[in-house]
């Protein structure tokens, strides 16, 4: 007997379904956001809270420095910029220093530099 060869048969794979768009990609992309969102989140909390440090400062220098409230983050400025020191870092030592801690030398040098410059200023 003589068979006829059959047609050859083509395995094919299953269809498999488009992957939807909530895919692998999709979801790296929300990890992806989602870890820019909290960097975001991180940064504005601790601008918020150098912020309220600054302001805070600026109301001892305004007690202490005698200085309107208009000067006193003028003068945290210059006098972080003249020492390279963050202005929040200054402000921070300032507010240690109006509970008792002493100044750093440096700090308190270009501190009363920086009085003397706007006191002049003021007078003029």
């Amino acid at each position: 007997m003589s068979r006829t060869p059959s047609p050859p048969v083509i395995l094919m794979a299953s269809p498999t379904p488009a992957e939807p768009p909530t895919s692998r990609a999709a979801a790296d992309e929300r990890d992806v956001e989602l870890e820019r969102l909290r960097t975001e989140n991180r940064q504005l909390r601790q601008a918020l809270a150098s912020h309220a440090m600054v302001d805070q400062a600026i109301g001892v220098l305004v007690i202490l420095g005698h200085v309107h409230p208009d000067d006193g983050f003028t003068l945290l400025r210059e006098v972080s910029q003249h020492t390279n020191i963050k202005l929040s870092a200054v402000a921070e030592h300032v507010l240690k220093h109006a509970q008792g801690a002493a100044l750093p030398d440096l700090l308190t040098s270009e501190l009363h530099a920086a009085l003397a410059r706007h006191s002049s200023r003021r007078s003029v």
